[in-house]
């Protein structure tokens, strides 16, 4: 929204989304913190808010009548509205901004996505060539994360330097959102304590929207909780990473780090879900974007106190492999470039307007 406005001062925004869209000026019809609902049980007891939010998007596209349609990841919602907005506003320009991650699972997508939408800008470099194979054109516009993360190196860089006699720590980012917090952080907790003794302190990084009672439990004494994720990982020795975007912050910051992930049933289940649900090799961004393991992942059944134990210690103590990781970190910084992303989205989709 900002760059777009820099570009068009008169612009006007309507939509679904949360405080800092409403901070820009977004006329926000539905929060969306009544719109995240995970996992086929939340869906079910909550069919009754999500078929409204269906009616507002609706009501809010035919009132509106707008130039250009942004969607931004959410599939199962979002392509249901492109296909309402073709149907019914055939004028209405669409972008999908940050496509959804079809390259990993429920590649079908791809022909709804292209059929409904004008413009598709990826956030990954691999994107187009996935698109091409299908004969669709996605354009790659640059990584906002990567953006986040230069800023945040920038605006270290601009800070007085100081010896730190600080414990070295270790840290845990056990996740966004209350389940997967509640499964992944004991165990990352457990190995973490395996290794760190008294030589290391253990920080784990709160999500936003959780507030500190939740994570109380689990933490014992000395073990500290903190908000300032990035400046927390820039100087943890190693980090332990749920699974997702944090996996690709923590590498751009520079921290060496092993994923895990939780999987309900995973001895059970692991082996006939991961051929139907996934075609790719690997689950984390980091090592998606390069097509090559940069660091470890401890997915479903692998995830276990003691394999993130012995990782831990590799990460801490065995200075060629952490070398190696770093080194490696670095083309990962290639591979994404420095193409500002929100400029070239707002270019692209100003085009469509003119």
């Amino acid at each position: 929204m900002k760059a777009l406005r820099a570009q068009d001062p008169q612009a006007v925004f309507v939509g679904l989304g949360g405080d800092k869209m409403r901070a820009e000026g977004c006329d926000i019809r539905v929060d969306y913190r009544e719109m995240a609902y995970m996992g086929f049980v939340a869906v079910l007891q909550n069919l009754d808010k999500i078929q409204r939010n269906f009616r507002i998007a609706k009501q809010s596209l035919l009132e509106q009548k707008p130039d250009i349609l942004i969607l931004i990841d959410y599939p199962s919602f979002n392509l249901k509205m492109a296909k309402f907005c073709k149907q019914h506003l055939p004028q209405t320009r669409i972008v999908y901004y940050i496509p959804p991650k079809i390259w990993a699972w429920k590649k079908w997508r791809v022909h709804s996505i292209a059929k409904y939408c004008d413009e598709i800008l990826g956030i990954f470099p691999f994107e187009p060539a996935f698109y091409a194979k299908y004969g669709y054109k996605c354009h790659y516009v640059g990584n906002p994360t990567a953006d986040t993360i230069r800023t945040f190196h920038l605006q270290r860089s601009d800070l007085p330097s100081t010896a730190s006699d600080l414990q070295p720590t270790i840290a845990i980012l056990p996740g966004s959102r209350r389940s997967e917090i509640s499964h992944c952080l004991p165990i990352m907790l457990e190995a973490a304590r395996k290794v760190a003794k008294k030589n290391y302190q253990i920080i784990v990084t709160a999500a936003p929207g959780i507030d500190d009672s939740f994570y109380r439990p689990y933490l014992q004494p000395g073990e500290l909780l903190a908000r300032d994720t990035y400046n927390i990982v820039a100087q943890a020795k190693a980090a332990v990473v749920n699974s997702g975007t944090a996996t690709l912050e923590t590498a751009l910051i520079g921290c060496p780090q092993t994923a895990v992930y939780h999987v309900a049933g995973s001895k059970y289940l692991e082996k006939l879900l991961r051929p139907i649900m996934f075609s790719i090799p690997h689950f984390t961004l980091v090592n998606i974007i390069p097509n090559q393991e940069i660091i470890q992942e401890l997915i479903a059944s692998r995830f276990t106190a003691e394999n993130v134990a012995n990782e831990l210690e590799r990460l801490l103590h065995d200075e060629t492999y952490r070398q190696t990781m770093l080194t490696q970190y670095e083309y990962l910084w290639h591979l994404l470039g420095e193409q500002p992303a929100a400029i070239n989205a707002a270019n692209h989709i100003l085009k469509l307007n003119i």
